[in-house]
């Protein structure tokens, strides 16, 4: 997942649905790592405050957290002893609200993956050190070590098992986004598609997914176009203008969208849904480590003992995502086949 939107340049002064975005650039980067987003937040004070500055997208809580040593024993020894954990947010240029992006102080990263990554540390004893990137560095980082896991929107693949261990805790739910007026629904059949012009984000899940409906269309003799956009503005945009009929991505960020643009003139629906494990698989987002680490088990471990604590379910609903709620963190499940079936 990101399934993101990550790009250029933020577009400013147009219409609702695209000023709504706005709330996510406190920086306008271009590409790379960005300090202006990166901070450093104490998880030895007890406390993690949850939708801090997020300018409406969240209800702002404040939780308890403490370590919980038996889970922090589990860590490898360098993370230990260096007593902050790095991670990594895929969030630049433009961010996708509510899962992350720079905060209304115009340098805090926060959304929903920032914060669950905070709320990690805490219960292992760490400084959590947030750093923010584009999508495509955030792996990056992880392959270097410039990272130790990302909190990112990330899916869960068997693809992405060759080099990385995963620690899952929320569904993975794709949507497609359309225009309040459009006619159109997805209704779970990629036969839908043939004749539509649909926008995705380069690099993701849902990009694999979409190319395999294109695939498969093709071979019928249909034809789906797929258009990639810098930004989530930009898609905005072409949606509104007509330019694409959809765009696939994670629901959450569709559905924050759709809450903030209703009644406007340029009003959104969830035209459909679909598991981002495909279609006999439902999808999980995974905290995301390399390969070996060691790091996949106290992950998983930190976040059943925010859900057993109650932590989680506040979490979840601060950012309204309840409905996306996971009963146990997994190490390695099942994720999105090879195949993409």
């Amino acid at each position: 997942m990101r399934t993101h939107f990550t790009r250029r340049s933020l577009i400013r002064g147009i219409t609702a649905a695209t000023a709504v975005a706005s709330l996510a650039t406190g920086l306008a980067a271009c590409g790379g790592d960005s300090d202006a987003a990166t901070t450093t937040d104490s998880a030895r004070s007890g406390e993690v405050v949850i939708g801090r500055v997020s300018n409406g997208a969240a209800t702002q809580t404040t939780l308890r957290v403490s370590e919980v040593k038996s889970i922090s024993a589990e860590l490898p020894a360098a993370v230990r002893k260096r007593g902050t954990l790095e991670i990594g947010i895929g969030a630049l240029p433009a961010g996708f609200p509510p899962l992350a992006y720079v905060g209304s102080d115009q340098k805090t990263l926060t959304g929903s993956e920032p914060d669950l990554g905070r709320l990690v540390a805490a219960v292992l004893g760490l400084r959590a050190d947030v750093k923010n990137s584009t999508w495509e560095n955030l792996f990056v980082g992880i392959d270097s070590g410039k990272v130790d896991v990302a909190f990112s929107n990330v899916t869960d693949t068997e693809e992405r098992k060759k080099k990385y261990e995963f620690a899952s805790y929320r569904q993975d739910n794709l949507a497609f986004l359309v225009p309040k007026k459009s006619t159109w629904n997805f209704d779970g059949d990629y036969e839908n598609l043939a004749g539509r012009t649909i926008a995705v984000a380069s690099g993701t899940n849902q990009e694999r997914i979409l190319l395999e409906w294109k695939n498969k269309l093709a071979k019928e003799g249909k034809k789906l176009t797929v258009k990639y956009f810098q930004d989530s503005p930009s898609t905005y945009l072409a949606l509104n203008s007509g330019k694409i009929d959809a765009s696939f991505g994670p629901n959450p960020g569709f559905a924050y969208h759709n809450r903030q643009v209703a009644g406007t003139p340029n009003a959104t629906r969830t035209a459909g849904t679909y598991s981002g494990a495909g279609a006999r698989l439902q999808g999980l987002i995974a905290a995301t480590a390399k390969k070996n680490s060691g790091l996949a088990k106290p992950l998983a471990d930190a976040v059943n003992y925010l859900i057993e604590h109650g932590q989680y379910a506040k979490w979840l609903k601060a950012y309204n995502l309840s409905d996306e709620a996971v009963a146990r963190s997994r190490v390695n499940p099942p994720g999105l086949p090879l195949d993409n079936s």
